[in-house]
């Protein structure tokens, strides 16, 4: 069966909209899914983050830690994080991971996840595994220029994980750019819907939310804006 046929036949068994939001590092994936998220009732989206799902790596030497490659497929526990959607869809909560990325190690607590009528799942890689390609019922890719994206992980990084600028920058020329021009990119061709990175981007947004509304019209009455006097 197709990846086409597969959603529709998904859709039908289904009470859940599933969406994908993908898009190189730095280019407003989360901005995005918390416009989303704003624009709807309260507790009405669960999100999965495929960060949280980096591969354990506490039986190695931190040296050892630093010298991987987190930008490439193989550095994500898909799997599980493919049951987690699923478990969702079937409307059973899952126990999310977190990861520390000080250490590079998962950490030993989880964070419990409530199913919801609408589930988004974001991460750069998201759409290059194909088992989690198929659970969306969704895709939206983020489109950034190179130099945003990069400067606003430079920013991240340093601000909220402290690190260094050189290693950043060693670190984006090492693995990141390689392997978004391989991974990451090619994806754009997997998308439903294609969003600028432009901020704000209301357009874009309620456009999203109109397409969940349509979706579970029943489940999602649309929040009211005051009028202006």
């Amino acid at each position: 069966m197709t990846e086409r046929g597969q959603k529709k036949t998904r859709r039908r068994g289904a009470d859940r909209f599933v969406i994908g939001v993908a898009g190189g590092t730095g280019s407003g994936k989360t901005t995005l899914t918390r416009n989303i998220i704003a624009a709807l009732p309260a507790g009405q989206v669960a999100v999965l983050r495929a960060d949280w799902y980096y591969n354990d790596q506490s039986g190695m030497a931190l040296e050892q830690r630093l010298q991987q490659n987190y930008d490439h497929p193989d550095a994500i526990e898909f799997s599980l994080l493919v049951r987690h959607v699923q478990k969702l869809r079937r409307g059973q909560a899952v126990d999310t991971p977190r990861y520390n990325f000080v250490t590079h190690t998962r950490m030993a607590e989880t964070v419990r996840v409530e199913p919801c009528p609408v589930i988004i799942v974001e991460g750069i890689l998201i759409f290059a595994h194909e088992p989690l390609r198929q659970q969306f019922d969704l895709r939206i890719y983020v489109e950034a220029s190179a130099d945003l994206r990069l400067l606003r992980r430079l920013q991240r990084d340093i601000t909220e994980r402290g690190r260094s600028l050189e290693n950043c920058i060693d670190q984006y020329l090492g693995t990141v750019r390689p392997m978004h021009e391989t991974f990451v990119e090619p994806t754009k061709l997997q998308a439903d819907i294609i969003v600028p990175a432009v901020q704000p981007n209301q357009k874009a947004t309620d456009m999203i939310v109109d397409m969940i509304l349509r979706r579970t019209p029943e489940r999602h009455p649309r929040k009211r804006t005051p009028r202006r006097r």
